[in-house]
C-alpha cells in the first residue's frame, strides 16, 4: 500500500503525463528515466511514447543493452542515436562545467528525432534532489526546454525508489549510474582509452561483488570508492591482490582505496566553496 504522500506525488505525475498527449523520453536505463516510461505506460498506449537513448563511449556499454532490453520487454518504440562526445572541444578538455556542454549536445540530437517522429514533449527523470548538487547540465536542459516531471511532482530519488518497487520494477535498488567522464578529474583530458579503462575495472569490480563502485582516474591512479560495508573485503589478502593485477593490466600505475568510501559527485568537491 502506498503511502499518502508518494500517491499524491503519483497522482500529480499521471495528470502533467496525460497532459502531455504524447511523450519522448531520454531513456538511460537508471532508476528514474525506467520510472518516468513505466509511468507514461500506465496512462497512455505505448504509440504515444517514443524512448530515446544516446549512446557514447562515455556511457557503459551495459546500461545501452539494459535500456535496448527493457524497451524489446515492454514493447515500446526506442530509438537510438551514437554520438561522439568526446570529439567536442569543451567535453574532451573537460572543464569543471563540462556536463552542460554534454547534456547541451545529447539533448538538442533527442530534442531534434523527438520532433523529427512528431513528438513535441522531451521529457527526461531529473528530481527534487537534482537541486542539491552540482549539476551544470540542467542548465542545459533549462535552456532547451527539456520537463522534467519528475521533478514538478516532487520526486525525491527515495520517492523514486519507492515508486519503483511499487511498480514491481528491477531496477528499484539498481545503483545509480553516471556518465563515465564523472570518474576524471576536471581539467584533465578525456580519452577514449580512458574511459574505456574505467569502464573495464568498474565492471571487473562489480563481477567481484562491489556493486556500488567508482573507479575515480588520476592519470595513472585508480582510486576506489567503495560503501564502507565492502571496503574491509579489500583487507583479504587474495582478493586485494586480485584487484590490483587486473587494475594494473588495464594500465593504472597504482591502485588505492579512498577511506571516505563511495559518494556521488566526490570529484565536485574541488570546486566547492
Amino acid at each position: 500500500m502506498m503511502d499518502k504522500d508518494l500517491q499524491a506525488k503519483v497522482d500529480k505525475l499521471h495528470f502533467l503525463l496525460r497532459s502531455y498527449g504524447r511523450v519522448a523520453v531520454a531513456f538511460s536505463a537508471g532508476v528514474d528515466s525506467t520510472v518516468l516510461l513505466k509511468a507514461a505506460q500506465q496512462v497512455m498506449s505505448n504509440e504515444q511514447i517514443l524512448a530515446l537513448t544516446a549512446e557514447s563511449v562515455l556511457m557503459p556499454a551495459s546500461e545501452i543493452a539494459a535500456a535496448r532490453a527493457f524497451c524489446e520487454q515492454e514493447g515500446l518504440r526506442q530509438q537510438v542515436t551514437k554520438l561522439d562526445l568526446i570529439r567536442m572541444k569543451d567535453v574532451r578538455n573537460n572543464p569543471p562545467d563540462r556536463c552542460y556542454y554534454c547534456k547541451r549536445l545529447i539533448f538538442n540530437r533527442l530534442r531534434k528525432l523527438a520532433g523529427q517522429a512528431g513528438f513535441v514533449h522531451l521529457l527526461d527523470g531529473g528530481n527534487v534532489d537534482d537541486w542539491h548538487d552540482y549539476r551544470p547540465g540542467r542548465r542545459a536542459l533549462r535552456e532547451l526546454g527539456i520537463i522534467s516531471p519528475l521533478q514538478e511532482a516532487g520526486f525525491t530519488k527515495a520517492d523514486i525508489r519507492a515508486y519503483a518497487a511499487e511498480l514491481g520494477l528491477s531496477c528499484a535498488q539498481k545503483p545509480a549510474s553516471a556518465c563515465l567522464a564523472s570518474r576524471i578529474p576536471y581539467r584533465e583530458k578525456i580519452t577514449a582509452d580512458k574511459v574505456k579503462r574505467i569502464e573495464q575495472a568498474e565492471a571487473y569490480l562489480q563481477e567481484r561483488g562491489f556493486h556500488n563502485v567508482r573507479v575515480r582516474s588520476h592519470e595513472n591512479l585508480a582510486r576506489l570508492e567503495l560503501v564502507h560495508e565492502d571496503m574491509a573485503r579489500l583487507t583479504d589478502a587474495d582478493l586485494c591482490n586480485d584487484v590490483v593485477k587486473k587494475l594494473k593490466e588495464l594500465g593504472f600505475a597504482y591502485v588505492t582505496m579512498d577511506l571516505q568510501g563511495y559518494r556521488q559527485g566526490s570529484l565536485n568537491e574541488t570546486i566547492r566553496r
